[in-house]
């Protein structure tokens, strides 16, 4: 039985987030709507570079040099630097209202979304790598 740990969290309605993000984008910040949230920042910088920044850093793992051993998953468009650079990218369903609006999508999307969505990659993957 897969559980859905976001099924609490309702959907912010995309005309709100959208006034959201304008409203941030307005004083300078970078916006980028979730499937929950908006998410905003001050800085040229995005999940990507902070990630191979933090990996780098953190466990001295060059990520373009470890392409095949990492896997990466999302749900939404300030998702999509990651989407691009990692070959094995996920999605869980609730990026599906958003394709139209990001410039990369993961490799592959879920049937279920949320808490759900990320326990049917991890299943594939174990189930993957016991064969």
């Amino acid at each position: 039985m897969a559980i859905d740990f976001c099924e609490d969290v309702p959907p912010l309605p995309r005309g709100v987030a959208q006034e959201i993000a304008a409203a941030f984008e307005h004083q300078g910040a970078i916006a980028k709507v979730s499937s929950i949230h908006v998410n905003a920042w001050f800085g040229e910088h995005d999940k990507l570079t902070m990630s191979r920044r933090m990996l780098a850093d953190e466990f001295a793992i060059d990520a373009a040099k470890q392409l095949d051993a990492i896997a990466y998953c999302g749900d939404s468009p300030n998702d999509a630097p990651m989407f691009a650079y990692f070959p094995a990218s996920f999605g869980v369903a609730n990026i599906r209202p958003f394709a139209k609006m990001m410039p990369h999508l993961p490799a592959y999307v879920t049937e279920a979304q949320g808490g759900s969505g990320f326990a049917e990659i991890a299943a594939a993957v174990l189930s993957a790598k016991s064969k």
